[in-house]
């Protein structure tokens, strides 16, 4: 591949605004900047030795602070955008402030908002947060089966009521937070509608559940085990025959229960019906998402300052170096960096589709009736799920590995609380299995991409045979250690190029997945599990090249020369990492060259060192201020946190 050198470019030519910009999609301003005001306040510090109890009381006090800066709540709760930029900066703060705002914001209000539009519920105190919502889908015995949950809601049409009941230990009520912290709470319990003995399928009903003196008559509450890094008040909720009012039906605008006491639903099928009442789920997988992007981003910004703060033993003749220094610490940090706006970019790509979708650009994707129709819109709606979807499942296993790397980069330090990283773990792991267990959404993805439904493989261009990868020659002539120092090619050929191979491989995990579908099989079952490991790694290839796709769009909106070189090496590393592990696939199908393959770990090396100057200013451009990031090894004088007032130092100081 022909290749154009790059010229080393001074730390100080690149600033942290324009990447800062780009990161935040030119919308920093308006949504993010609020949030790092808020979360400055004291209340958001960081309190050492509080018990459980206390922190999750601190957890619901931290709330009432975040609803007093949401201003018009309606509106917030609305706004996919406004949603996600919350969750980004909790993320990195409090996971269970963040695991509470999801809850309350968008699975309970937003549900209550979208399926009671006549306000039979009065939302007011919900909006206020005289009264926290919760919201109980999960039963011990069903998770992700949940259209077919076990808990009743009977009409009695004698009495024009409801009456919801928990029929077996498998049927209770699974983690929601029900228990008594914060104070007074409702839900919105899903359950089984029966009408006149038929089983009209699982809807939400709202449902008081507790007062300041303790779970509503009818109501059992029991709280679960502690889960180590959450103080969620996690519980398990049961009904006996609770009596609700007709009004407690949330059905939407599409179904009723008729004065005679006869349902009408223009819905379908149930399975439907119970999709509907849940549709949050969608929005809540974009928050989760941005909560653990927020978190691997600000792992990041202590990582790599305490990288540079923290000396260490250097060749024999110096005196000591940063650790940031060593190759094998800048590959590591840098190749994360790189993740990690990869999944900024991805996250803010499948926002704004789902904006469009919510802002009714697919309106034809509807029939009417609230189901999916046909045509273009419908296609397009469907590409939405699929993208949501797979952006969920990707951003946070990448939010995750980020985490761990960070923490193992910081040695001890990493592991006390007070720095903030090891207590990202915990939040990021529930992001992992809330709004849909990541494998067992990844897997539906899969399911609809191979047969067509929300996925349109992506078109092959340019010649296989043609390098993509920078090779050394590439070095700038002259330059002090070229080996090391000097860069990759430049854009766009070295970039395109590897979108390409990212595209050749994607495909080709379309044409092993199709193959494994059509093997010959003894049932449906037996036919999926041909086939369902190689669709997982097509839904992995495909939001690595929806990352890359909006990773370089990125790129080309930046319009500082240095800093869209800066960001351009940035994406190659980030390219070249993920090819690493296909390598071998690559090469027998003719889409890397032998001399590629060897040519890999050397370039991410080479790209490594050429980006190592920037490291920091890549760091600062997530604007995350040192009164948000509340780690004392991401300040240069760190060893002050630790400073002992009656030392021996302190005595020899004073003589």
């Amino acid at each position: 591949m022909d290749t154009v050198p790059v010229e080393a470019v001074p730390a100080g030519a690149v600033r942290a605004g324009p990447l800062t910009d780009a990161l935040f999609d030119g919308g920093f301003e308006a949504a993010h900047r609020p949030w790092t005001e808020v979360l400055r306040r004291e209340v958001f510090r960081y309190r050492d030795g509080l018990s459980l109890s206390e922190r999750a009381e601190a957890a619901y006090e931290r709330l009432r602070e975040v609803n007093g800066a949401v201003g018009s709540v309606p509106e917030f709760v609305g706004s996919t955008t406004r949603l996600v930029a919350l969750h980004e900066w909790l993320g990195m703060v409090d996971g269970s402030l963040t695991t509470l705002a999801t809850i309350h914001y968008n699975l309970f209000l937003g549900s209550l908002l979208r399926l009671d539009p006549g306000k039979a519920v009065d939302p007011a105190p919900f909006i206020r947060l005289d009264d926290y919502g919760a919201v109980l889908i999960t039963e011990l015995g069903y998770g992700n089966n949940a259209a077919d949950l076990e808990t009743t809601a009977t009409y009695r049409q004698e009495t024009d009521d409801f009456v919801l009941h928990t029929p077996t230990a498998g049927a209770q009520k699974f983690m929601p937070n029900t228990g008594p912290a914060g104070g007074r709470k409702s839900g919105l319990v899903a359950a089984r509608l029966i009408v006149r003995g038929q089983n009209c399928g699982v809807h939400l009903f709202f449902v008081p559940l507790r007062d300041a003196r303790g779970p509503l008559p009818g109501i059992r509450i029991r709280p679960l085990s502690e889960i180590p890094g959450s103080s969620v008040d996690h519980a398990l909720t049961s009904f006996d025959r609770v009596v609700l009012a007709r009004s407690a039906l949330l059905a939407g605008e599409h179904t009723e229960l008729t004065a005679e006491g006869a349902f009408r639903s223009a819905v379908g099928s149930r399975r439907r019906r119970f999709l509907r009442s849940i549709q949050r789920v969608t929005t809540g997988k974009l928050c989760l998402s941005g909560a653990a992007v927020g978190g691997a981003r600000s792992a990041l910004a202590i990582a790599v300052r305490y990288a540079h703060h923290r000396h260490t033993f250097a060749p024999v003749g110096r005196t000591g170096v940063p650790v940031f220094a060593y190759r094998c610490h800048q590959t590591r940090l840098l190749g994360a960096v790189a993740r990690a706006y990869a999944a900024t970019f991805l996250l803010r790509a499948a926002v704004r589709e789902c904006g469009r979708r919510d802002d009714g650009e697919f309106a034809e994707a509807r029939n009417g009736t609230g189901e999916p129709g046909g045509g273009t819109g419908a296609a397009d709606a469907a590409e939405v799920d699929v993208l949501v979807a797979a952006a969920k499942g990707w951003t946070t296993w990448q939010a995750r590995d980020i985490v761990l790397e960070c923490r193992e980069r910081c040695g001890a330090q990493g592991l006390l609380s007070v720095n903030r990283i090891v207590d990202l773990i915990t939040p990021i792991e529930s992001t992992i299995t809330a709004e849909g267990d990541n494998l067992v959404i990844w897997t539906k993805a899969a399911a609809d991409m191979l047969t067509g439904r929300g996925y349109r493989p992506p078109a092959e261009t340019g010649t296989p045979a043609e390098s993509a990868v920078p090779a050394a020659s590439a070095v700038p002539a002259g330059a002090a250690g070229a080996a090391d120092r000097a860069g990759p090619a430049a854009a766009p050929t070295g970039s395109r190029r590897l979108l390409e191979v990212l595209i050749r491989h994607e495909l080709r995990c379309l044409r092993r997945a199709r193959e494994r579908l059509g093997r010959p099989s003894t049932g449906p079952l037996d036919r999926w599990n041909h086939a369902v490991n190689p669709g997982l790694e097509l839904v992995d290839a495909y939001a690595a090249r929806r990352a890359a796709e909006a990773f370089l769009a990125a790129v080309d909106q930046v319009g500082d020369t240095a800093t869209r070189t800066v960001l351009d090496q940035l994406f190659q590393l980030f390219a070249l990492q993920r090819l690493a592990p296909h390598a071998g696939l690559l090469l027998a199908d003719g889409h890397l060259s032998a001399e590629d393959v060897r040519e890999l770990g050397p370039a991410a090396d080479r790209i490594s060192a050429w980006l190592a100057p920037h490291a920091l200013t890549l760091v600062d451009a997530f604007a995350i201020p040192d009164e948000v990031l509340q780690a004392p090894i991401a300040t240069e004088g760190f060893a002050a946190a630790y400073d002992d007032p009656a030392g021996p130092w302190r005595e020899e100081d004073a003589g």
